[in-house]
């Protein structure tokens, strides 16, 4: 019997899948730089008690429109105030928490229906096609942002119904991509295999097509993960998302609108922040796709 430790018997066989991984990972520089960016802002979100200098929603009147420190300001606000002189470095960084808890959970809720949707309707054909197409064409007629501004000024801006609104509204990329994968891996000789030895369906599932079909899935939710994140600075801008003091981008980059040719940083700082974390979110997806495919696309 062959040792599988035997470098010959490695070298015949060829690095393993982990390896493949981490081989192309860090090659990568898309995928280094969002996985850096993002896991920094992750960190930044978990410890901001710590890292926040001041409290995000205390107020001081006698210290609002501070400037930041690259505009002439004191270290003690080094990003500046707002105008209830609330510290912009500590709403910045607190505003990170609702940015990733938004986009993260929009993006799972999204993906839980969209995924089974999709799965359901590459796998079983027939009736649960069509059902499931008709459903993708009803939630693709209906622009999401209008869709979305109706149901928050009935329901009320809040960070719980944003991210509700928002994980109902984005599982359509979910199906449609999950539904195109399903067809494809579905007729691997594999697959029929398992079928042919009797396997159960949730065994073919799960054990079968969702591993060939991860990697598409990695990407739309990072996608939509942005997406989230960007709907919901929308919904904020216009007064219609998270409600203050919670600290948001949108809310920030609109309460600093009226004063943005005098003190453009107030838009510029909430704005660059934002931009910053959805490309990084963005690279990270494509960078996942890219070492996770078979091909290993650079």
């Amino acid at each position: 019997m062959t040792d599988s430790t035997d470098p010959l018997f490695r070298e015949v066989q060829g690095p393993s899948p982990a390896e493949m991984f981490k081989t192309r990972a860090m090659v990568h520089k898309g995928l280094l730089f969002g996985l850096s960016v993002v896991g920094l802002l992750v960190l930044v979100a978990l410890f901001a008690p710590l890292l926040a200098p001041h409290d995000p929603h205390a107020q001081s009147l006698m210290n609002r429109m501070v400037q930041p420190v690259f505009m002439g300001g004191t270290w003690d606000h080094p990003l500046g105030t707002d105008h209830l002189g609330r510290g912009y470095l500590s709403r910045l960084v607190y505003g990170a928490r609702v940015s990733l808890m938004i986009g993260a959970v929009a993006a799972l809720i999204s993906g839980i229906i969209g995924t089974a949707m999709g799965v359901a309707a590459g796998y079983f054909g027939g009736w649960v096609d069509t059902v499931v197409t008709f459903l993708i064409n009803v939630r693709l007629a209906m622009p999401v942002v209008l869709v979305a501004l109706a149901v928050v000024a009935i329901l009320g801006g809040s960070l719980t119904v944003v991210i509700c609104v928002l994980g109902l509204l984005l599982w359509d990329r979910f199906a449609v991509v999950m539904r195109a994968s399903t067809l494809q891996v579905s007729r691997r000789d594999y697959v029929a295999a398992a079928q042919v030895i009797g396997a159960s369906t949730p065994r073919i599932l799960l054990a079968e097509i969702m591993p060939n079909i991860f990697n598409n899935l990695i990407v739309v939710i990072t996608l939509e993960m942005a997406h989230a994140i960007l709907l919901e600075a929308a919904l904020s801008f216009l007064g219609l998302g998270v409600q203050p003091p919670t600290p948001s981008r949108g809310l920030m980059v609109s309460e600093g609108k009226n004063m943005m040719l005098f003190e453009p940083w107030l838009v510029l700082l909430p704005g660059a922040v934002l931009f910053v974390l959805v490309l990084a979110i963005n690279l990270m997806g494509d960078g996942l796709r890219d070492v996770t495919a078979p091909e290993g696309r650079n």
